[in-house]
């Protein structure tokens, strides 16, 4: 955590619309620095959680400094807007933005808020918009609340987007690399200059638009190098090159760097998928096409299954076989599933009659709200071991400490066929050849059956790769 972190000198009374991951912890890490916070949600029920110091979501070190700050009464949750918002000195909207079917960001929670702020404020205040949102929405935001404004008070709207990720949230907003912020006046900026004056972390200040374009230029380029390595790994299996070896002789230079080299079977989660797709379609609303976004997208879609279209290539049929699962969500360290790959894999396996036994430490109540053991032949496990116990098959699809503490051995001795298809690359070719495991990952050679040696990728078309 970030010892560097100073009482606010000027403790602003804010409010916080929105308690998901971008409200919820943006309000509490502002309170943790000497800020007076109060957390707006339409969720009766939530709301009630929240004051138990219960988190809805799954964040390392967000309870602890819930319970702290909630204590100490600088932190303080409620349905009642009115009252939250007329006399905040500055109201930080964190509400979702969700994909539409076009692609676009559907902006009309953060309209309803505007509308709210508009007709409930009764003196100046700086509205910070944190949702990521179009080029050009916030002059949107300050238009709309001016066209609904009752009382006769200065209102500016900023754009402050969020760099957080899911699992590290509160390091991320305590210990941030950098924090932008979008003003059109110099009022907007010095507030909000004092409002992050505590976390001591440097402030990049710009105008509006381009801090909209900050925050998706940034995740689109890291999903481009994402879609790019996975591409790379592709070619590998072709080629007979291992996609470890490259990445690590990629990694030394100083121009591309070590993060984000990983291949696997793509990206998910609630920013990557959402934001390039948002971009592509902004690109196209002004007449542009973003090309190097577009591969990105097509790519990130074709990986996603691409193991279980090897494991076609092996087997005749997946009916009657126990599918072992490891992991569910789309990343480590969160119980959020959106854009997971297991969304499109456990499906398909389903579909052809396998008994799905799946393990996640975090993940498995929320995939049983759409597969519950009544209605599909699916299983939760309580541990991989559970899961592997006389499979024909097993699937990694995302890369918890939990999994990767299992060790090959393991699969040797509890699977029915030592079978393994792993999305995250998380094992050692030689050390799973050595367990007599027969091993497919993606962008290395396969281990064992009658794939050993082959470098064949039922993702390539006629050889045709799309480079992001």
């Amino acid at each position: 955590m970030n010892t560097n972190i100073s009482s606010s000198s000027t403790s602003y009374k804010i409010s916080v619309a929105g308690t998901g991951y971008v409200g919820l912890v943006a309000g509490v890490c502002f309170a943790e620095v000497g800020h007076r916070i109060t957390c707006v949600d339409i969720d009766e029920q939530k709301i009630n959680i929240l004051k138990q110091g219960i988190s809805p979501i799954y964040e390392a070190g967000l309870e602890e400094l819930m319970r702290k700050n909630y204590a100490a009464g600088k932190l303080n949750y409620t349905t009642d807007y009115i009252q939250a918002y007329k006399d905040a000195d500055a109201i930080f909207i964190g509400v979702g933005t969700p994909e539409q079917h076009d692609g676009s960001a559907n902006l009309s929670y953060i309209a309803a808020v505007a509308r709210q702020i508009a007709e409930t404020i009764e003196k100046n205040c700086l509205v910070v918009v944190k949702s990521t949102v179009p080029v050009g929405t916030n002059d949107k935001v300050e238009q709309f609340i001016h066209d609904f404004l009752v009382n006769d008070v200065k209102v500016e709207v900023a754009s402050n987007p969020e760099f957080l990720a899911q699992g590290t949230a509160v390091r991320d907003t305590l210990e941030a690399a950098r924090i932008i912020i979008g003003t059109e006046s110099k009022w907007a900026e010095e507030m909000l200059m004092k409002i992050y004056e505590p976390f001591n972390i440097p402030i990049v200040s710009v105008s509006r638009r381009s801090a909209e374009m900050i925050k998706y230029a940034s995740n689109d380029f890291l999903a481009l190098k994402i879609s790019y390595m996975n591409d790379i790994a592709n070619l590998c299996e072709l080629v007979g090159a291992d996609i470890h070896e490259v990445a690590r002789g990629m990694s030394f230079d100083e121009r591309i760097g070590g993060k984000f080299l990983n291949a696997g079977i793509g990206y998910g989660g609630s920013c990557f998928p959402k934001d390039t797709k948002a971009l592509d379609y902004l690109a196209r609303q002004n007449g542009y096409e973003l090309r190097t976004v577009k591969a990105a997208i097509a790519v990130n879609n074709d990986q996603r299954t691409i193991l279980f279209k090897k494991a076609n290539q092996r087997l005749i049929t997946f009916n009657g076989l126990k599918v072992a699962v490891l992991g569910l969500t789309f990343k480590p360290g969160t119980d959020d599933l959106r854009e997971a790959p297991s969304l499109e894999n456990v499906p398909l396996l389903l579909e052809q009659g396998a008994e799905v036994y799946a393990y996640d430490p975090a993940g498995s109540d929320n995939f049983r709200k759409l597969y519950q053991e009544g209605d599909y032949y699916i299983k939760y496990a309580e541990n991989p071991e559970e899961a592997l116990d006389g499979a024909s098959v097993c699937f990694i699809f995302t890369e918890w400490s939990e999994v990767k503490a299992v060790k090959p051995e393991v699969y040797k001795r509890l699977m029915r066929t030592p079978l393994v298809y792993d999305g995250r690359n998380i094992y050692e070719i030689e050390e799973m050849k050595a367990a007599g495991v027969e091993y497919y990952s993606i962008g290395r050679a396969a281990v064992g059956g009658n794939m050993a040696g082959k470098y064949s990728n039922p993702h390539i078309t006629n050889h045709r790769l799309y480079i992001a």
